[in-house]
């Protein structure tokens, strides 16, 4: 996954890794068509991807755009209620407040049997559409910023 267009960071949240390497093929297909290379970074679960974005950002300004890539699949209790809602705002956030450019890949299923459709890249290819949505907002971010 190397290009020349732009830099961007893949945070993975690895809980369920056979779903996120699925993704990342979708992610790797449209990086390597538009030219843009990438690092992956392996975090804990969804709920520390904004703050992993945001450790990266604030340390290093060689990334264009940033890719979110995790999945919660529903059980019994209400904890996917407050991950799937705390790392959405957490990532918007980022979008907004702090101006970065992100694709937001991350899978909230009822079951894993969704999940896996969602992730696979010759069917719903949730990793691509994310992977295009971060491209798509670096090259906003470009036209506005004037760089």
């Amino acid at each position: 996954m190397n290009g020349g267009s732009g830099h961007v960071l893949i945070a993975c949240a690895r809980y369920y890794p056979d779903i996120i390497d699925a993704m990342l093929d979708g992610v790797d297909a449209v990086l390597s068509e538009a030219g843009v290379g990438c690092e992956i970074l392996d975090v804990p679960g969804v709920f520390e991807l904004p703050a992993s974005i945001k450790f990266a950002a604030k340390s290093s300004d060689k990334y264009n755009g940033f890719i979110a890539l995790g999945c919660v699949i529903r059980g019994e209790t209400d904890h996917y209620d407050h991950v799937c809602r705390e790392a959405s705002r957490g990532l918007m956030e980022l979008a907004t407040r702090d101006g970065l450019a992100i694709g937001f890949g991350v899978l909230t299923c009822d079951t894993a049997q969704q999940a896996i459709v969602r992730a696979d890249p010759t069917q719903k290819n949730k990793g691509g559409e994310a992977a295009t949505a971060c491209l798509a907002m670096m090259a906003i971010k470009t036209r506005f910023s004037g760089a």
